[in-house]
């Protein structure tokens, strides 16, 4: 007999089997029918030590389809790994957290007030990036150039894209409207 369950829910906490209904109506199914456990991958049944080697001493059989040939040592080190990357990224996240509240970042508010702040931090440094191209768009403009040929001629000259990388017709086009636009609003 062939069952499909599909977990979506996170197994964190104390009692991962009761956050997580599908695993939980899995295993008891494989448990009464004598069946083995299919997973997809190790890491997502869970990264936790204890639970791994709970379901390992429970009896009821199961096979990573990452790796199908793993013995039980390599499950448990494999479970403890998963385990030490789970606080790894955990400790990466409050240091994500804690880089962004130095920079003025308010935490939990997902409000218009947070966001807007953050929209405008960006538009100004996107304006005045405009603005220091200003000149060679304008000698790109006097030659005749398409938008297409500057994009080449800012990518062979090694002018690099606000975001450091190579220029791309879209982002030449914004940068365009906003020299444009400021121009307009200086004129008035």
């Amino acid at each position: 007999m062939v069952s499909e369950f599909t977990e979506t829910e996170t197994g964190k906490g104390a009692d991962a089997l009761t956050k997580r209904p599908q695993l939980r109506a899995a295993i008891e199914a494989c448990r009464k029918t004598g069946a083995r456990l299919l997973i997809a991958k190790l890491d997502r049944l869970a990264r936790n030590v204890h639970f791994v080697s709970g379901l390992m001493e429970s009896k009821v059989g199961f096979v990573a389809v990452d790796m199908p040939d793993a013995n039980e040592l390599t499950v448990h080190i494999m479970a403890a790994f998963a385990e030490h990357e789970a606080k790894r990224i955990s400790e990466r996240t409050k240091d994500a957290l804690r880089a962004a509240k130095v920079r003025g970042v308010k935490l939990g508010i997902a409000g218009p007030s947070n966001l807007k702040r953050n929209v405008e931090a960006r538009q100004e440094a996107a304006d005045i990036f405009a603005m220091r191209l200003s000149g060679l768009v304008d000698g790109f403009e006097a030659r005749g150039l398409t938008q297409r040929q500057m994009v080449t001629e800012l990518n062979l000259v090694g002018v690099r894209a606000p975001q450091g990388g190579e220029w791309h017709l879209g982002q030449l086009a914004r940068m365009l409207k906003r020299i444009r636009s400021a121009r307009v609003s200086l004129e008035v």
